[in-house]
């Protein structure tokens, strides 16, 4: 899991360095990882009919839609808001998700749950009306900030989904995905002027093998032997290192009130993915 979250904090500094559009980084990363994990379901003997029926395939299909809208929209928000305040926002996916719930599952909203929302709004509000750090390159800083929320919705989105396909091997929906994404992303992909350089190659085959194929087979590993509450705690190795890898490659420092506000997003989505409680419950003496 710590490998998993290590793998995903360093993709926004493999997106920014290789310098392509954005519809073109996220199909190859689908194809690269569709190549992966093409191998390892057939490794594991997944292509079996019994193993999905039609209706799990169609909904996995509808996920592989907002989860590759959830990769356009977070890749379009690293240059422009920084990886780092993309990031930190992303991070207010555990209340979407949670909205999501209530909405269409009927789960009950908590007050503890609504204080956890108001803090992470707090910070929400302190990332936007701070000014871009020093040395940022972002060019629409608002606009990143926006993106990256659209992007946490669509993340959310995809999380509900995933709850319909309970009992299907995971690397197969993340097969699945990727491969709704190559059909999605082709039409807009540019053929005509490839990269010519190694470099730019070496990192979309890494963002596709490492961060896409590798990344979930260590995640769903990770997920099948650990406890809930220690895979919600581990995941926020995540956005720690994606600021920490914002700095080392491009010196990106947060200003005071964006820090101010991203420890109160990243501590809100771990009180609420851990079950923190906000208030001290009162204890009732004889």
């Amino acid at each position: 899991m710590t490998a998993a979250m290590v793998i995903s904090g360093t993709i926004g500094l493999f997106v920014v360095l290789s310098g392509q559009p954005v519809m073109d980084v996220v199909f190859w990363r689908c194809a690269f990882g569709a190549i992966t994990l093409l191998i390892v379901c057939a490794a594991l003997g997944l292509f079996r009919p019994e193993v999905m029926t039609r209706r799990q395939i169609a909904w996995a299909a509808v996920g592989g839609v907002a989860i590759v809208s959830n990769w356009i929209l977070l890749f379009a928000a690293f240059p422009r808001a920084s990886i780092s305040i993309a990031t930190a926002v992303y991070n207010v996916q555990p209340f979407m998700l949670v909205a999501l719930g209530a909405l269409f599952l009927g789960e009950r909203l908590t007050l503890t749950k609504l204080a956890w929302l108001g803090i992470a709004f707090g910070g929400m509000l302190m990332i936007v009306q701070a000014k871009p750090g020093t040395g940022s390159v972002g060019t629409d800083y608002l606009g990143g900030v926006l993106l990256a929320l659209g992007a946490a919705f669509f993340y959310a989105i995809a999380a509900i989904i995933t709850k319909k396909l309970k009992g299907v091997p995971p690397h197969l929906i993340a097969l699945i995905q990727v491969a709704v994404g190559i059909v999605m992303l082709a039409p807009f992909a540019n053929f005509t002027e490839l990269p010519t350089d190694a470099k730019t190659w070496t990192l979309l085959v890494a963002v596709g093998i490492i961060h896409t194929g590798a990344m979930y087979i260590l995640l769903y590993g990770a997920i099948q032997k650990l406890p809930t509450n220690l895979v919600g705690a581990l995941s926020f190795i995540y956005p720690v290192v994606a600021i920490l890898a914002d700095f080392l490659g491009f010196g990106h420092r947060l200003q005071p009130l964006q820090l101010v506000g991203a420890a109160a997003i990243l501590i809100a989505a771990a009180g609420m993915t851990l079950g923190w409680s906000v208030v001290k419950p009162r204890v009732v003496r004889a």
